[in-house]
């Protein structure tokens, strides 16, 4: 089993939607013992919160900010992105950060923020699915560091060179978030390095997710990651014995406070 790691997830928005304040906080979470820093990635979200940052730049000062810490977005909808673009974003953190980038990926949501829908960005979830595994097989192509030839039924790459490479050998690990009694989620995170199943209301529910995703796997005892979420406080032994690998803060972003926000971090991670 292995042992289970903290990260700090805050939601970009209103007392933290500036990046200077998210690489203090990176540097608490590193000077406090966590192992990871994580954000939100939204371009909108629903009233009342009104201010956005962007999470490649918050994620740019963290990395600045610190040594050790494993950051990323949690989750990116790819749908909503030009993978090319991403290519180019997620192997320049990497390289900037020593190799500590984390790509969480999911099919995202209208519901919270109508942020599909009020940008003419594509709202059918069957659609979105469909771009993003294209989209993945895209961004693996370009970390290799090798000529992207490639013509899917969505996005065109004519023999482009994505270079620097990451700086991960294999290419920045994608943990795939999704509903945990969903298949089709499982089964895109079957074929990634992580899980991340998302609004679970049991340690029971999270132990049947991870059963369902292994038995999916090709190599079933290859390292993995299990993610989940859990209100500060929350005791993560029962999850830790489910198959998470890490656990995340969370946060209401409805109301989340700087001053809150900070004193968690600096208590430490969950224990």
């Amino acid at each position: 089993m292995k042992p289970l790691k903290s990260a700090v997830w805050v939601p970009l928005f209103d007392e933290l939607a500036d990046a200077r304040v998210i690489a203090r906080l990176a540097a608490s979470a590193e000077e406090a013992g966590w192992d990871g820093l994580f954000v939100w990635d939204h371009v909108r979200w629903r009233h009342p919160v009104r201010a956005v940052a962007d999470p490649w730049v918050a994620l740019t000062a963290a990395a600045m900010a610190s040594e050790t810490l494993r950051i990323g977005p949690m989750v990116t909808p790819l749908a909503r992105r030009r993978p090319a673009v991403v290519a180019r974003q997620t192997a320049t953190l990497d390289v900037l950060s020593g190799g500590r980038l984390t790509l969480g990926v999911g099919l995202g949501s209208d519901r919270f923020g109508e942020e599909f829908t009020r940008f003419g960005d594509e709202a059918d979830e069957r659609k979105r699915a469909e771009l993003t595994d294209e989209a993945l097989t895209i961004l693996q192509a370009a970390w290799s560091g090798e000529p992207v030839r490639h013509h899917g039924a969505n996005y065109t790459v004519d023999d482009v060179e994505f270079l620097p490479r990451p700086a991960q050998d294999n290419g920045v690990p994608i943990w795939i978030a999704g509903f945990p009694g969903k298949v089709r989620p499982r089964r895109r995170a079957a074929r990634y390095d992580g899980f991340f199943p998302v609004n679970l209301t049991h340690p029971d529910e999270l132990a049947e997710a991870v059963e369902g995703v292994q038995e999916l796997r090709t190599d079933p005892t290859a390292p993995y990651d299990v993610v989940v979420a859990l209100p500060p406080g929350t005791d993560p032994a029962p999850y830790a014995a489910a198959g998470a690998t890490w656990t995340l803060t969370e946060f209401d972003p409805h109301a989340i406070r700087r001053a809150e926000v900070e004193a968690i971090v600096a208590g430490g991670p969950f224990s």
